[in-house]
């Protein structure tokens, strides 16, 4: 069986900075008041391979959501999936100012990822109210 590789061509169109243990918080707080999602993938993982391209299909809509991109291969970086408690990839997870505001685990859909941006959105604002 052939071995399946993450087609980076999704890190480049997407914007995504890589991200390691070393990185993480630092790179997260680099998105400043942005929305920012992490992408956790693994090499040779089929489903990561299927959530790209499907990604990759739809780069604008993907774009529109206006989110900065991260991506962390978790078998490169086990202490990442140990820290997030990952029991599977693709997992992407959201973050405002280094709070996790939420995940989705598994490529369901642009739809479903849509709403999954707008619940964290929704947190952010109502923290804000609280201000």
């Amino acid at each position: 069986m052939a071995s399946v590789l993450v087609d980076s061509a999704a890190f480049a169109v997407l914007d995504m900075q890589a991200l390691d243990e070393a990185g993480f918080d630092a790179g997260l707080a680099s998105a400043g008041d942005e929305l920012a999602v992490v992408f956790f993938w693994g090499r040779d993982c089929f489903n990561c391979e299927i959530a790209e391209k499907a990604m990759l299909s739809k780069p604008d809509a993907i774009r529109s959501l206006g989110l900065k991109w991260f991506h962390s291969n978790v078998y490169a970086h086990r202490e990442l999936s140990r820290r997030f408690m990952l029991h599977g990839v693709p997992t992407w997870f959201f973050f405002h100012w280094g709070k996790r505001l939420g995940r989705v685990t598994g490529w369901h859909g642009l739809a479903q990822f849509e709403t999954a941006v707008k619940a964290a959105r929704e947190k952010i604002g109502a923290a804000q109210k609280k201000l």
